[in-house]
Parts: C-alpha cells; structure tokens; sequence
C-alpha cells in the first residue's frame, strides 16, 4: 500500500489546522481511513469524487448506491455502509429546521424541505404531504418510484391515506433525475386528476412541487391547481 509523507496525511492535517482547512478530497479520505495496494487513501478518495467529466466533485458521492460502492476497490461493506450514513445525515440535518409549527403553505419552503432529499435521486420519487388545517405537517409518505403518470399515481390511494390521516390539504412533491424541474404532459394530468377527486371529498390539493437539481417547479404558480 503507498502511504502519504506525514504532512501530507489528511487526519493529521485535520488535527491541526481543524476541518475548514481541508479540502474534498482530504475529508472523504479521513472517512475512508486507508487505501489499496497501489492506490493510498487521497487517491482513493479522488477517484470516487471525480464525476463524468473528470472534475472533483463531492456531490459525485450522492450518485453511488450500495452497490456501486462494492465496485471500487478498497470499498468493503463496511465503509459502502459508512458512507451511505453520512449522506442521509447530510439530508436529514438540511431538515432539522423544520418543525411541528412550520406552515407548508408557499412553494418555496416546500420545496426547501424536500431539496436536499430528492434532488440527487436517478429516478422519480412522488411524495405526498398530509396537512392539517393550518397547513401543519401531518406526515408524508412516498406514494411512489417512477416516472409520474396516470397509471402510477392512484387518487384513490393517496385519498384514503388522507382520509385515514384526518388531512385537510395536501401537497404533491417529485423529483426530476434530469434536473430540469419544468412539469410534463403527465405531471399536469396527474395533478388535475388528483385535484378533482380530492374535490369530491372536501381534500384540497394545494400545490405540486417538482424538485430539480437545486431548483423547482411549483404547478400553483403558473395557475395550473
């Protein structure tokens, strides 16, 4: 295994000048701890967070799964495990500011809330948000993974989630893998069909976000719910 001169090893560099100071790489390699023979640990760190066009990138992390970590070598269960934590605490501490009172009633804190979360994700994933009267967080739940359709998207089971769950309003979130967060032909026939039956019932679809890669798309803004 090639080892790195003393000055040159992240978690001493860590220790002394504290974490601001290191770069990507550096702080990846902490995590990952040692290297492979023939490749040490910066190394292998630069490798997993070179993206498509060669460039480092720590977001390159969030686009390995599981399975693709097992394929690096020098990544075991353990560490593909470790990784994986870290990234769902990353996702999970963009929410922590969010709590029981905050009032999902404007686009922009929605989509917020759900940014972190969705916009790193390879296929389309459909929240649906549960509020009360106040437009308070009942609870979400993911209602579907796929691309966003009429055939997919069942009111009637979201519906009786919602009625189970006493809701009063509802929000529909999902994501776009390309980024671009613009809404199909789909995603403003799902929306309409939702809306309509929520109608009938005195449940109010309030808004469908679409989520992309560090912007969104709300349907009550263009006047489409």
């Amino acid at each position: 295994m090639r080892t790195l001169p003393k000055e040159e090893r992240p978690y001493e560099k860590c220790l002394t000048y504290g974490t601001e100071a290191m770069t990507d790489v550096e702080l990846l390699a902490v995590i990952l701890r040692t290297g492979v023979k023939g490749c040490n640990v910066k190394e292998l760190a630069t490798k997993m967070l070179k993206n498509e066009e060669g460039d480092i990138n720590v977001l390159s992390l969030t686009r390995l799964s599981f399975e693709k970590l097992l394929k690096i070598n020098g990544i075991g269960k353990v560490k593909a495990i470790q990784i994986l934590c870290i990234l769902e605490l990353t996702k999970r501490m963009s929410r922590t500011r969010f709590h029981n009172q905050t009032r999902y009633n404007n686009s922009a804190i929605i989509a917020e809330y759900y940014m972190e979360k969705l916009r790193h994700l390879q296929q389309e994933c459909t929240y649906v948000m549960f509020l009360d009267t106040k437009c308070r967080l009942i609870k979400d739940k993911l209602i579907t993974t796929g691309t966003v359709n009429q055939s997919l998207l069942s009111p009637r089971e979201i519906l009786i989630e919602a009625l189970n769950c006493n809701c009063v309003n509802m929000v529909l979130v999902h994501n776009h893998p390309s980024g671009d967060p613009s809404p199909s032909r789909d995603d403003i026939k799902s929306t309409t069909r939702l809306k309509e039956a929520g109608q009938i019932i005195g449940i109010r679809l309030l808004d469908h976000i679409i989520i992309g890669d560090n912007a969104y798309f709300s349907l009550k803004e263009i006047n489409q719910i």
